[in-house]
């Protein structure tokens, strides 16, 4: 009986180890097998486009900033926000009295150095007489020659007087120029044909004219015509160019889109916290008046467009089975297939341009229907799963 005891142990032991060496087996074929679930996507046929994305602001094509080159208390102002102006119209007037005077003080002096002039010219007639009389007496030696000398001195000297009166003159004359031009900048004009987009002045206001005149008004010159000023960052600037089309949006009209064209690039960048941009500018038309200086533009500048072409989920690009053989290029110009017994097999194929979900498929062994491996799923599927899965797929346009 001992010995059938010790039998029927060492029995269920061996049966033990047995059953866990089965399991473990069985649960390693599990992992090793061929059958493991993909998510698929299908290859087709769209139309893509690549973008460029950025924000800036509404601004007028043109904008005139109306300064003041005369200081002075402001004594009447004839336009408000909103006015439109013609060219030449007054829109401001700065109290003259002082630069009235100032022209007054100017033309009597420019009138003194005139007078000083007729002085001078007679004082050279006389002296030139008295040279030329002295001169003939000298010649029949009847004067002595200091006299004769001091007369040619004299005339020399009235010539000279003569020339610096009319110096006086030139220099008065500058000046009462100048201070006329001073009173004539006292009225303040609109350099264009535009609208006053801001008034930043008031009557009584006292303006200071310096190195930097200040800004009493800003007139846009034409509303109907406005423009972007977007900035794109380096990494997008590349694929911007001249005459590429670009619509944008606004927070003001939601639903609503416009259009316009990039009519520069510009070269000058601008950094700030380490992040380099340019300057794009997008004119656009303004015909109905709805856009406004100074709105945030949502800008996307389009920049190329294929269509009907070969595409692929960027996901499948992306996707590297877990066992990966050496050998195969570790890059993303391959996708991956559910090949015999289900085992993925690599498709090699060249890209081409991408929108950030699809890239363009330009070379390689795939065809529009395709299902290609974009990741591995978390347990086995059922091939009746599997198939209803391939089928609710849909197409990325």
């Amino acid at each position: 009986m001992a010995a059938i005891s010790r039998s029927l142990k060492l029995g269920s032991i061996s049966l033990a180890i047995a059953a866990l060496l089965v399991g473990g087996w069985w649960f390693w074929l599990r992992d090793q097998s061929p059958t493991a679930d993909y998510r698929l996507e299908t290859v087709c046929r769209a139309t893509l486009e690549v973008k460029v994305v950025a924000n800036g602001t509404l601004n007028p094509v043109t904008t005139v900033l109306v300064g003041t080159q005369v200081t002075g208390m402001i004594k009447e102002i004839l336009v408000d926000f909103n006015s439109e102006v013609k060219t030449g119209q007054v829109i401001a007037r700065i109290d003259p009295s002082l630069y009235k005077a100032r022209v007054d003080q100017a033309r009597g002096r420019y009138r003194q150095a005139q007078a000083n002039v007729s002085k001078a010219q007679a004082n050279l007639e006389d002296a030139q007489n008295d040279y030329r009389r002295y001169q003939n007496l000298w010649k029949l030696n009847l004067v002595a020659r200091d006299d004769f000398d001091n007369a040619y001195t004299r005339y020399i000297a009235a010539l000279s007087e003569l020339q610096a009166a009319r110096a006086q003159v030139a220099e008065a004359a500058a000046t009462l120029k100048s201070a006329e031009t001073d009173l004539k900048y006292t009225t303040i004009v609109s350099p264009v044909d535009g609208v006053v987009v801001s008034r930043n002045a008031d009557v009584g206001q006292t303006v200071v004219s310096s190195f930097q005149p200040p800004t009493l008004f800003n007139i846009a010159q034409d509303l109907t015509k406005m423009q972007v000023n977007t900035t794109v960052d380096e990494a997008d600037i590349g694929k911007v160019c001249e005459g590429q089309s670009a619509s944008f949006t606004v927070d003001a009209y939601p639903g609503r889109t416009f259009t316009g064209v990039v009519s520069q690039v510009r070269l000058a960048p601008q950094t700030r916290e380490n992040v380099v941009t340019y300057n794009v500018i997008i004119q656009t038309d303004n015909l109905e008046l709805l856009l406004k200086p100074g709105m945030t533009a949502n800008v996307t500048i389009k920049v190329i467009r294929r269509e009907d072409v070969l595409v692929v989920s960027n996901a499948a690009l992306r996707y590297r089975p877990p066992h990966q053989k050496p050998g195969h290029p570790p890059s993303g110009s391959q996708v991956w297939i559910s090949g015999p017994h289900r085992q993925p097999v690599p498709v090699p194929i060249e890209t081409g341009i991408t929108e950030g979900r699809w890239t363009e498929v330009i070379r390689g062994d795939l065809q529009a229907g395709d299902k290609v491996i974009v990741s591995r799923g978390s347990g086995t599927k059922t091939p009746y799963q599997v198939s209803r899965r391939k089928t609710s797929m849909s197409r990325p346009f």
